[in-house]
């Protein structure tokens, strides 16, 4: 019998272990066109929050008492679709569980490229492209520009560094405690703010940014984007991907710096990477190239074992990872 965390009440602030439940659950019979496939990695995201909210959104809520979603890497053990083989490796969103039957047209066959198969739910996968596309083309960053990444030790903000750097740009990035600054710095960045040490997060990126930032890619929010506002150049492009720092507060954001949007010219603009599928191969071919150049390195950091998927998801809240998130199973 296939298991599953399910949803079992919609937490009000930062989710615990008792909104979840893993359980046995029925498996959808292998029907024509489909395939069976054995999860060995799991992916979570910070966007997950989201869907435990019952609210409309450009992705549809987690349904109380079903099997949860996400992001997984496993191994065909039985297929009824043609062009799918029993062996064959395939990323699809059935995540949180051991196993998945799925249509085969939702099951991506993985890149033929000599990488470890879990790079495909993160650097080259959804939060890799999200980095590519949100800092290239929402950001329209260039060579020659400074750019400020929040959450630079996350697995979308250090993958930003890497390729910002792989482009000839300046990088500032901020992270919680030494360790993560220290591994960010190692990544290329000029220049890393310990956001956990700074009374005065703005005064502290116009320190590390003394002529100002170009662009900023937003994964946090709240102060990172105050801090923003106020060491932006005129015309500066930000990328809203993510505010983490609001995703389980029910306090209002303030911001003392925000009319600099006005008079820097300032251009916001948020984003879904879903929107950049069609451009995959695009995206594959050049972080590809970049990553067996060895112009790019892959953090992870692995929770062992399905009953172990809860802590990891809450770890993201807590600063627990450096690189991606993930669950092997």
């Amino acid at each position: 019998m296939a298991r599953a965390w399910h949803l079992k009440s919609r937490p009000e602030a930062m989710p615990t272990p008792d909104n979840f439940e893993l359980k046995d659950f029925e498996q959808t019979p292998l029907g024509d066109g489909m395939v069976r496939v054995r999860n060995d990695w799991l992916s979570v995201d910070p966007y997950m929050r989201g869907r435990m909210r019952d609210v409309k959104s450009y992705v549809p809520p987690f349904a109380i008492g079903e099997p949860m979603q996400g992001g997984a890497v496993g191994e065909i053990v039985e297929s009824k679709a043609e062009g799918f083989e029993e062996g064959q490796l395939v990323q699809h969103m059935l995540g949180w569980r051991d196993e998945a039957v799925l249509p085969a047209a939702e099951a991506i066959k993985l890149p033929p490229l000599e990488i470890p198969p879990q790079l495909a739910l993160g650097m080259l996968g959804m939060p890799g492209m999200t980095a590519y596309f949100g800092l290239l083309d929402i950001g329209q960053a260039k060579a020659g520009d400074t750019v400020f990444v929040s959450a630079a030790a996350g697995a979308v903000g250090s993958t930003v560094v890497q390729i910002a750097k792989a482009k000839g740009m300046t990088v500032v990035g901020s992270a919680g405690g030494a360790e993560k600054c220290a591994w960010v710095t190692s990544l290329g960045a000029d220049a890393v703010v310990d956001y956990k040490a700074e009374s005065d997060l703005a005064a502290a990126l116009m320190k590390a940014a003394p002529q100002g930032i170009d662009v900023y890619f937003d994964n946090v929010g709240g102060d990172h984007l105050d801090a923003a506002f106020a060491a932006a150049n005129p015309g500066a492009h930000f990328t809203e991907c993510g505010m983490i720092g609001g995703y389980n507060s029910t306090d209002p954001m303030c911001f003392k710096y925000i009319m600099n949007l006005i008079g820097k010219g300032i251009t916001m603009r948020g984003f879904i990477v879903t929107q950049f599928m069609a451009r995959m191969d695009e995206f594959q071919a050049d972080m590809g190239a970049m990553f067996m150049a060895g112009k790019l390195k892959s953090e992870e950091t692995v929770f062992e074992g399905l009953d172990s998927q809860v802590d990891a998801f809450l770890g993201l809240f807590s600063g627990a990872n450096m690189g991606k998130m993930l669950v092997k199973l």
